[in-house]
């Protein structure tokens, strides 16, 4: 290759650089015998030049990317300089390359190399890979040859230095074999390297704007001016006779010429020195421009036909078409800069002919107004360089753990050649083996294969083996599994049976010391003591039988924080609170494998939540436990989405913090009566009883016209201990005060409470006429006992897995649940009613038999279906007819009122017979 077999003496000495004063821009120039010697020999015979065009990447802002440059080597300094183009009189900068590392990065884009010098790193970009390879194995032996370039000695050592010449050269050419070893020398592309390329279309040329290199605005200018002069005077000599020479040839034979230095040389006129200065500057340009390219020397344009000149104008004037539109979109952008400029002086020109310094501060307070603009934006693109720069690192760790693992890959692949190879040597030999020992091994290879037959099949025998005994193991599982899955039911069974016994010794045990009374005191005292143990709750008993199965054990409190068994002052209370713990756990054990699992299931595969059919009856039928919290907030945000709005719970309770409502003191009052059989209620360390405040006083601001009603602390705690979260349960309170219940069911007068009642007896004498004549005859009142039901939806009365269940279909549903369930209840202790034959007995039994209801399916089955037909028509029109009545009646209450205050104040204070007036005892002395 050529390149590659150049010696360091022809690479060396085949450009010389001439010295430019300081502040000019160096170009290298061609000495003017190895012109002539261009002239005489062909092209081929010429050295080859390193140059050609290279991407740069570069610029700043919008014009940052890739710019085509003409790169051009300088063997005497070592330097890399590089134009905009091949015809460019000044290079733009140059790139040492004596101290300069090259680097060539697998993952980068192809023909990206980088010249990394101490002070900067240099990006570059080939038209094709082999381009790249080849600058590069170009770049590493002209550095090469420059460290290993010797000095100029004096004479007196050339004697002892022509000794050793041999041997020098032996040194080198061991130096490039070695260079061979690691890398094959490239061929030359000729297309896209040397003289040639110059004339060769550029790949991928950028946008005429972006190419400029606006750093070096000044030398741009200067090459663009020389370029199009320089054109003028190449067109003109193209006009002369063949025999002619150029006068620019006989300017630059003049110009190298010696002479004289300093302004004073005779000869010299220093008037008319200023006066031909230009054409003194265009000349050195003219003949920097041919120097510095080989392209324009006169050698190369006699050898050039015809046709190629007119290619190379050709291409000259697209060229120069291109660089003028360049030039014209610099034009623009230094129009813009100028306008910039004019504005800055306008607003200089406001502030200097401000007649206020009013106005002027303005004027500087919008400008620190722009800075401060311009500054947050420095600091955004600051801190979006550097997440660049984090991901960057985290890139480039992320390439040397896969450079790591290629590496590993590839040791990997080496050890696996060289089995490969060691086993083909190894079947070479075998080959290479005479026949009888290829007989011998077949032999013994024929009875290996016997023998792995054999075990073949004897493994074939262990796999059906094993494989059956997988099966069979597999089907005692299931069968174990079946079983232990009975027992569980069988103990759940036994459990629930146990629980039943239990309360059935606990009623025989009451119903005998009410038999008994006090006639007999040492059976009276056993029956007591009995009593006594039963109603004792036993931790070890209880751990002992959580360590057999832990449904056995009857928690002290539920999951929602009430007492199983409350702690009722009255003996015989406490045991009937015992005796429905006991039937509650077993009705839940019996119903735990049947009813509720496939429920969970259901509930576990509902998805997203809509108004359905299918939801309606799973609300009926019970939300579990881990679903409701969820399902709670759906139905609430149903019924409030036209009343909530972001941020209106806080600022009803900073209004309630800035001011205090009437309603605060009855609050605080009611506070200790919520759920005395609760600890998050009863726990003085519990935060509850904080948040039923701030959202009972949120809501007296919400609602100024109920303010605070007895009963809406029932409502808020029970939405509280299922949400858990204040908001939640405010908006809950919210949903029923004012969206479920009529409008004036929690004011003053309660109108729509009593309508509901009376709504009730209707209802009751419709659905159990029995039991309602049965009632009427021992003049038994129900409204003293279902008005507290429905003013807070059975918070008192019902057990709480029963009261969740009647509150989850009725956020849905609205008041007519609340109608079935009453109706319901009723149903459920019909039997025990009319068993009842004293009134006040029936009374007692009113106020606890809520209490005693233990089946929550039953109780649904009863208010769902039992109680049907339920129109909501008849319910709104039964309410109706009874609002008019008892309006009616209280309109006539008001009017005898206003009638006995008359009467009251006609007839004046009344005096008795034989008593003295206050007159006449004033009259007495």
């Amino acid at each position: 290759m050529e390149g590659a077999q150049e010696s360091p003496a022809e690479s060396g000495s085949s450009v010389p650089w001439s010295e430019e004063p300081a502040g000019s821009a160096k170009v290298p120039e061609v000495s003017l015998s190895e012109e002539s010697e261009g002239c005489t020999r062909p092209l081929e015979a010429t050295p080859p030049k390193l140059c050609g065009y290279l991407s740069k990447f570069g610029g700043k802002g919008p014009i940052r990317g890739w710019k085509s440059r003409w790169f051009f080597f300088d063997e005497g300094k070592c330097h890399l300089y590089y134009s905009r183009t091949a015809q460019d009189a000044n290079p733009l900068d140059s790139i040492d390359l004596s101290s300069a590392v090259f680097d060539c990065k697998a993952d980068a884009e192809d023909g990206t190399f980088e010249i990394k010098t101490p002070n900067r790193i240099i990006t570059l970009k080939a038209a094709t890979k082999q381009a790249m390879l080849y600058w590069l194995q170009q770049l590493q032996m002209k550095r090469w040859e420059f460290h290993n370039s010797l000095p100029a000695l004096p004479a007196a050592h050339d004697a002892a230095l022509a000794g050793n010449g041999p041997a020098l050269r032996l040194e080198l050419e061991q130096e490039e074999e070695e260079e061979e070893a690691f890398l094959c020398p490239v061929k030359t592309p000729t297309d896209l390297v040397g003289v040639a390329a110059a004339w060769q279309p550029v790949h991928a040329r950028p946008s005429a704007l972006q190419n400029i290199s606006l750093k070096h605005l000044g030398t741009e200018i200067q090459n663009t001016m020389c370029n199009i002069r320089g054109n003028k005077q190449t067109q003109g000599a193209n006009h002369r006779p063949p025999g002619e020479d150029s006068p620019l040839s006989e300017e630059t034979q003049r110009e190298e010429q010696p002479s004289p230095p300093g302004p004073g040389a005779p000869g010299k006129d220093p008037a008319n020195s200023s006066k031909s200065s230009l054409t003194t500057s265009l000349i050195r340009k003219a003949k920097s421009q041919s120097n510095t390219f080989p392209l324009f020397s006169e050698g190369l344009m006699r050898n050039r036909t015809a046709q190629e000149k007119v290619l190379a104008l050709e291409q000259q004037v697209l060229m120069l078409t291109k660089e003028l539109k360049a030039q014209k979109e610099l034009v623009k952008i230094l129009h813009k800069a100028l306008e910039a400029a004019q504005q800055e002086k306008r607003v200089s020109s406001a502030y200097l002919a401000a007649a206020q310094d009013k106005d002027r501060l303005e004027l500087v307070r919008h400008k620190v107004r722009q800075i401060a603009e311009l500054g947050r934006r420095v600091e955004a693109l600051e801190r979006e360089r550097e997440s660049l720069a984090q991901t960057a690192s985290l890139r480039e760790q992320e390439i040397r753990e896969l450079q790591q693992h290629v590496q590993l890959l590839l040791d990997k692949n080496q050890a696996k050649q060289q089995v490969i190879c060691k086993l083909s040597e190894k079947v070479t030999q075998d080959f290479m083996k005479a026949p009888e020992e290829a007989d011998r091994d077949f032999l013994s290879q024929q009875e290996k294969m016997e023998h792995l037959k054999d075990d073949m099949e004897a493994y074939r025998t262990q796999n059906c083996f094993l494989n059956s005994e997988i099966h069979q193991v597999t089907k005692i599982w299931r069968k174990v599994a079946e079983k232990e899955k009975a027992l569980l039911m069988k103990c759940a069974y036994l459990q629930a049976q146990n629980c039943r016994v239990e309360s059935k010794y606990l009623a025989g045990l009451r119903r005998l010391q009410e038999a008994l009374g006090v006639e007999a005191g040492e059976c009276s005292e056993l029956l007591r003591q009995l009593i006594q143990e039963a109603l004792q709750w036993e931790a070890s008993e209880a751990s002992a039988d959580s360590v057999v199965l832990s449904p056995s054990t009857i928690s002290e409190y539920d999951e929602y924080g009430f007492l199983t068994v409350p702690n009722y002052e009255m003996e015989d209370l406490r045991l009937l609170a015992k005796i429905q713990a006991l039937e509650v756990h077993s009705h839940h054990l019996l119903a735990h494998e049947a009813v509720e699992r496939p429920l969970r299931e259901r509930w576990a595969t509902l998805g997203e939540l809509a108004p359905s059919a299918e939801l309606k009856q799973l609300l009926r039928a019970g939300v579990p436990h881990e679903h409701r919290p969820r399902v709670w907030r759906w139905l609430i945000r149903l019924r409030v989405q036209h009343l909530q709005a972001p941020g209106c719970y806080q600022a009803l309770l900073s209004r309630g913090q800035a001011c205090k409502h009437s309603a605060a003191r009855q609050i605080e009052l009611d506070l200790n009566r919520t759920f005395p059989n609760n600890k998050h209620f009863t726990c003085p360390t519990s935060s509850f009883p904080d948040k039923l405040r701030r959202v009972l006083l949120a809501f007296s601001w919400q609602n100024p016209t109920i303010g605070y009603c007895q009963g809406l602390n029932r409502l808020a705690a029970i939405a509280l201990l299922v949400l858990d979260e204040e908001e939640s349960a405010f908006w809950c309170l919210v949903a029923i005060v004012e969206t479920i219940m009529p409008a004036d069911y929690y004011s003053k007068t309660l109108l729509a409470s009593q309508v509901d009642q009376r709504v009730l007896q209707d209802l009751l004498l419709e659905k159990l006429p029995r039991l309602m004549a049965h009632l009427g005859q021992r003049h038994v009142d129900l409204s003293f006992i279902t008005f507290n039901w429905f003013l807070v939806v059975f918070a008192d009365s019902l057990i709480s897995n029963i009261l969740l269940q009647v509150w989850d279909a009725f956020l849905y549903e609205g008041i007519k649940v609340v109608f079935r369930y009453a109706l319901a209840i009723f149903k459920y202790n019909e039997e025990a009613l009319l068993r009842l034959q004293d009134s006040l007995e029936i009374y007692q039994y009113l106020h606890f038999f809520t209490k005693t209801i233990c089946d929550s399916r039953k109780l649904m089955h009863i208010a769902f279906n039992d109680m049907n037909p339920f129109p909501m028509k008849q319910l709104r029109q039964l309410r109706a007819a009874h609002r008019e009545r008892l309006e009616a009646e209280l309109n006539e209450l008001e009017q005898l009122k206003a009638e006995y205050l008359e009467t009251r104040a006609a007839q004046g204070p009344a005096v008795p017979e034989g008593s003295p007036s206050e007159d006449e005892g004033e009259a007495e002395p």
